[in-house]
């Protein structure tokens, strides 16, 4: 497809770099008009799989704290990715959601998840098919001078890192410490937890190094896949009862037991992206 626009392209884009002609040279004749390409089709400059996210209704959020010139935010996790053959069970437990809570809207995406319900492509583009995170570590804010050392103490504690497995078989909701937002979220209680919660012990040992807030003492390692202004605990816990239900009414070979192997690190600091460990199978 790039090759495609490049094709279309390419005659208007030498226009300026072409000499104007001398008065010793005749000005060339325009193309006669059946000699130039017609423009594309829409439909081939448009992929196959797109999305037209300017149809959906986005969110606002408010920061966690005020922007500070020469800080930048940190956030340490666990990058986790569904599998394709969990989406179907996802979506469906969106939907429900999503009739219980109008106002929910997809996480970090920002788009209302009421919307996205209305067309499965554009709830698994928008929504399941994206990366989520299990966070080690609080998301705060550090100065530059800190960058350097931070991400070398982190790579030194997960060197011995080895992969295992995550189950996330709990419905659970959460806010924020502000209160600002909740979450409808995917928790970790059984395989995986042990290991979760040692590696938030080890970003504690490495944030308390550099006066930074540590987890929360008893940290419920999750997944978050839908967001809402304010605490609307209440219709979440509800939406969480109904679903619940639903799941307890399937049968066996519906129901769908999310399970996903550890193994990658990130810290994110502003923008960059920092790869703490990767193992590899």
């Amino acid at each position: 497809m790039d090759a495609l626009v490049a094709s279309y392209a390419s005659d208007s884009d030498t226009d300026g770099d072409a000499p104007a002609p001398t008065e010793c040279e005749a000005a060339p004749e325009p193309p006669e008009s059946s000699a130039l390409l017609p423009p594309p089709p829409l439909d081939l400059l448009q992929p196959p799989n797109f999305v037209d996210y300017s149809t959906v209704v986005q969110g606002s959020r408010v920061r966690s704290f005020p922007h500070v010139e020469g800080n930048y935010a940190l956030h340490v996790y666990i990058p986790v990715v569904i599998p394709s053959d969990a989406r179907k069970y996802l979506a469906f437990v969106m939907k429900r959601a999503a009739s219980c809570v109008p106002d929910l809207y997809a996480v970090d995406a920002d788009y209302a998840l009421s919307e996205l319900c209305k067309d499965e492509q554009k709830l698994e583009k928008v929504l399941l098919s994206r990366e989520f995170h299990v966070s080690l570590g609080r998301t705060v804010a550090i100065q530059v001078h800190q960058i350097e050392s931070l991400v070398a103490m982190l790579r030194q504690k997960f060197r011995p890192q080895q992969q295992y497995w995550m189950d996330f078989n709990k419905w659970e909701h959460f806010t924020n410490d502000d209160c600002t937002r909740s979450f409808l979220s995917l928790e970790v209680t059984s395989t995986g937890l042990p290991e979760i919660s040692r590696q938030i012990s080890m970003v504690d040992d490495v944030y308390r190094l550099h006066g930074l807030p540590e987890f929360y003492k008893n940290p419920r390692p999750h997944i978050s896949l839908a967001w809402a202004l304010g605490d609307v605990s209440c219709k979440l816990k509800q939406a969480i009862k109904e679903i619940e239900q639903s799941q307890s009414s399937m049968g066996t070979s519906q129901k769908c037991h999310l399970r996903c192997k550890f193994s990658h690190v990130v810290c994110k600091i502003g923008k960059k992206v920092y790869d703490i460990c990767k193992l590899v199978d």
